[in-house]
């Protein structure tokens, strides 16, 4: 661990509280001119720190810049057991990247033996969504992660996994931000009336047994509502969990979230299934709204129905005007924007 680091750490673990110069020294075992530059040094990088005039430091509780630091630290203080303490899951953070989700398929590439990653980006230059669509990842404005996970015997159920993932996330932004979040049948968060979240779910195949080994699970988050980073057809539906501009960001905001993420989806692949998929059926704002259903997604031809019920693998039912009933375990769904 670098200096640097060092001082990080022992700033985020005095957080609030001023530490002097030469406590932070003595516990870096180094000197008070390294301590000062790489204060200045963290600074330079848009960390808060404000010093005191007994000649102590305190990291401002607003500070919101991602570090690896920080999100293992959170990681280690909340969920140590889960992932096995710093080092024991691989976690890469980015301040950029083409995408998380490509960046786990050539990890993957390189050594098919990892078990369970977790990669983390402050922005994508190429973030994707279903289909080929692009998934607007701007610096500064939410977190973009891919949870790499590998269940014994691999994966069957894909739809099942993008489904619980979803529940993992509304369970994350409720205990961060306290906001209550929405699911549209898939992959789909919403809060404030506008997504917020989506997740995109790949899996990656052994050729020898053609057995889908792991499932790459990216998952994008806007936190802040700022309509300006998006283009227009995406503007009109894209929101942040945090809507309103004014209002200051919570503690380690970006990180705590993408490190409480990162758990939940986790923890949630080791809960009971029945259960998990009865939360997201709760969470589900589709369930007796008339609908028009894309049987191919993206493509023209499209009928109307109306969703009844979600069953145990995450397949939306839906009931035709004839009284008879579908269920979709693929294709799109879209509805008017005043039932969002």
């Amino acid at each position: 661990m670098t200096t640097r680091e060092k001082v990080l750490q022992e700033l985020t673990n005095n957080k609030n509280s001023s530490v002097s110069g030469q406590q932070i020294a003595d516990a870096c075992g180094v000197s008070r001119a390294a301590i000062w530059k790489a204060i200045n040094s963290l600074r330079q990088e848009g960390w808060q720190i404000s010093g005191t005039t007994n000649g102590g430091y305190i990291l401002n509780e607003n500070s919101d810049v991602f570090s690896k630091e920080l999100f293992c630290e959170y990681l280690d203080s909340n969920y140590k057991d889960l992932t096995g303490g710093y080092g024991k899951v691989r976690i890469e953070c980015f301040k950029e990247i083409d995408s998380t989700n490509t960046y786990a398929k050539r990890i993957l590439t390189e050594d098919p033996s990892i078990k369970t990653a977790i990669i983390v980006s402050e922005s994508q230059t190429a973030g994707r969504g279903r289909l080929g669509r692009t998934f607007y990842s701007p610096m500064n404005t939410g977190i973009y992660l891919t949870v790499i996970y590998s269940p014994e015997g691999g994966v069957s159920q894909p739809a099942r996994l993008t489904a619980s993932s979803a529940v993992a996330v509304c369970r994350a932004v409720k205990k961060i931000y306290g906001v209550e979040c929405a699911i549209k049948w898939i992959n789909d968060i919403f809060a404030h009336g506008k997504k917020v979240c989506g997740i995109l779910t790949e899996g990656f195949t052994n050729f020898e047994t053609g057995l889908i080994e792991s499932a790459i699970i990216g998952i994008g988050i806007n936190i802040k509502d700022n309509p300006d980073c998006f283009p227009d057809d995406v503007k009109k539906i894209a929101g942040g969990i945090n809507s309103d501009d004014e209002k200051s960001v919570l503690e380690g905001s970006r990180c705590s979230l993408a490190a409480e993420v990162a758990a939940q989806v986790l923890q949630i692949m080791k809960e009971d299934v029945a259960k998990v998929m009865a939360e997201y059926k709760a969470l589900s704002f589709l369930i007796g709204t008339e609908l028009s259903v894309y049987p191919v997604a993206g493509g023209p031809d499209y009928y109307k129905a109306k969703a009844v019920d979600i069953d145990e693998n995450a397949g939306l039912v839906v009931e035709l005007a004839d009284g008879t009933r579908k269920t979709l375990s693929s294709g799109e769904v879209t509805l008017k924007s005043s039932n969002f």
